[in-house]
């Protein structure tokens, strides 16, 4: 095994949190790791909807953050929606600075749009359904004339190492496949993205598989809401892996969902129809589906055929499958989109161990409770990005000289198995998605175990593990709250009205019961 040292702060990733963090962290020397260059295979890239920030002057961030906690199901940390929305608008006002293209109006003013259960039209977008890949665009072209940057892609997280207690490094693989290559840094920043290709239906990059969130497991990092998986209602149901999203600013502008017999079904279902939370919202759509109602989404009355023009992503998603949102509807499906959960961070973006920090969907800070409120994950990034930034200059003190490092992967090593990784996305399908029961999830847990014990490849455990997470999680919280319905279990238990913590060695435990039981 190569061992390398550097002084550069090690950031995995290449998405929103990683890139903003490098850029914070300027002139100080970074090391970025990912499996594709910056800003390509990164959820951030793929999010339609836009960025959520009080930027009328009738709105507020206390409204905002009144939004997220409501949105959170009782499980939102209020000091941290309260620091968050608070720090939107700046935010907002530095990538437009950046040169990111945001809609405006004839004023100057932003165009914003309402997404469900915001209070107030405050989603800043970009052509429709633009926002993440020109805002990616635009970090990306400021990383490139960044010179303290060193990037590594192709390169994929497998471990990280510590000592007495302490992170000193990670451990990374060539993206398909080789010896490990340890790099010791005096900091490393977790931003590499969440937990969706665990599961079949999913609207995520194709490599994101909980790998960031597992390997920090492994290394004895607690992990915050694991259960907490919140389902996208209106992935487009086109037969592709990922599934294109439907961005919720369609439903914003007064699009409908419907059966196939024309009903639209939310109206019996909530009091705000298509712009009830996520989670209400996928769980309707999911048992249309189980139904057989075949459930779409109709742009017809609210968009015509200006959909096609204003909605550019979701238009070219239809035309590849042969779907005319203009003359007909949009076949739909929930798919798992974003974890609530991730590695436990406090307010400066530090997590249980020394040396290690996260921002983005692979932290979990306490905003989004039990159920994301839309168009606040890339805020999150943005602003705890900057947190770990200052913290993590803070901590270390003044920039050292570093010079670029040296990386060379030799053959070697063991790739993630794909009749594993599929059979993994399988029973996290059948057993833990939008609807779970107990004899489901200890079902899973036991399954997952044998596919571990006979798959040992770094890159599969840091998948395991994290599914590992998920499901106990899920079986531990014997209740109903936001992203998290048991079927078993129906009710909202305001006792339980608390964040979950689990280090990956309470997760096993739960998981070894589940094998003797189910032997």
């Amino acid at each position: 095994m190569t061992r390398l040292r550097t002084e550069r702060v090690v950031i995995i990733g290449a998405g929103l949190g990683a890139i903003s963090a490098a850029l914070a962290l300027a002139p100080r020397p970074v090391l970025m790791i990912a499996p594709e260059p910056p800003g390509q295979g990164a959820s951030s890239a793929w999010a339609q909807g836009g960025v959520a920030a009080a930027m009328d002057a009738a709105d507020s961030a206390e409204a905002h953050a009144a939004d997220t906690v409501a949105a959170g199901a009782g499980t939102v940390d209020a000091a941290i929606a309260a620091m968050v929305t608070a720090a939107a608008r700046d935010h907002i006002h530095g990538l437009t600075d950046l040169g990111t293209p945001f809609d405006r109006d004839g004023a100057g003013g932003y165009v914003l749009s309402r997404e469900a259960a915001h209070s107030a039209a405050r989603v800043v977008r970009v052509k429709g359904d633009q926002a993440g890949r020109r805002i990616m665009d635009t970090l990306v072209a400021a990383l490139d004339a960044t010179p303290s940057v060193q990037v590594l892609p192709g390169a994929l997280l497998t471990g990280i190492e510590t000592r007495a207690g302490r992170v000193t490094g990670v451990r990374i693989e060539a993206a398909e496949g080789s010896a490990p290559v340890v790099v010791e840094a005096p900091a490393v920043l977790i931003a590499g993205g969440g937990s969706g290709g665990l599961w079949l239906h999913t609207t995520n990059p194709p490599r994101i598989r909980g790998q960031a969130i597992g390997a920090a497991a492994l290394a004895g990092a607690e992990i915050a809401d694991a259960e907490f998986v919140q389902f996208h209602p209106t992935a487009i149901a086109s037969g592709e892996d990922p599934l294109p999203l439907a961005t919720e600013a369609l439903r914003g502008e007064g699009a409908w969902l419907v059966d196939r017999d024309g009903r639209r079904f939310m109206r019996g279902l909530h009091p705000d129809a298509e712009l009830a939370p996520r989670d209400v919202v996928a769980r309707a759509v999911f048992a249309e589906r189980q139904a057989g109602r075949a459930p779409a989404l109709d742009t017809r009355a609210a968009l015509g055929a200006s959909v096609t023009e204003r909605f550019p992503a979701v238009a070219e998603a239809c035309a590849r499958a042969g779907i005319d949102p203009v003359g007909g509807t949009i076949p739909v499906a929930a798919a798992a989109h974003y974890h609530m959960g991730g590695i436990a961070t406090d307010a400066r973006g530090r997590a249980s161990l020394p040396g290690l920090w996260a921002c983005g969907e692979a932290a979990s800070t306490g905003l989004h409770g039990a159920n994301r409120l839309a168009s606040n994950g890339l805020l999150e990034a943005l602003v705890f990005a900057r947190a770990c930034a200052e913290d993590i200059a803070a901590t270390l003190g003044p920039a050292p000289v570093a010079p670029a490092l040296d990386i060379a992967f030799a053959p070697g090593g063991r790739a993630a198995d794909p009749a594993a990784v599929a059979r993994l996305r399988r029973v996290m399908t059948d057993h833990v998605a939008v609807l779970r029961d107990g004899k489901g999830l200890r079902t899973a847990l036991a399954e997952i175990a044998v596919l571990e014990s006979a798959h040992d490849a770094p890159a599969f455990r840091t998948m395991s593990a994290t599914a590992t997470l998920v499901a106990a999680a899920a079986l531990r919280r014997t209740e109903s709250r936001g992203g998290h319905c048991r079927t078993d279990f129906p009710d909202t238990d305001p006792a339980q009205a608390r964040r979950s913590r689990m280090t990956l060695a309470e997760a096993l435990t739960i998981r070894a019961d589940c094998a003797k039981e189910t032997a």
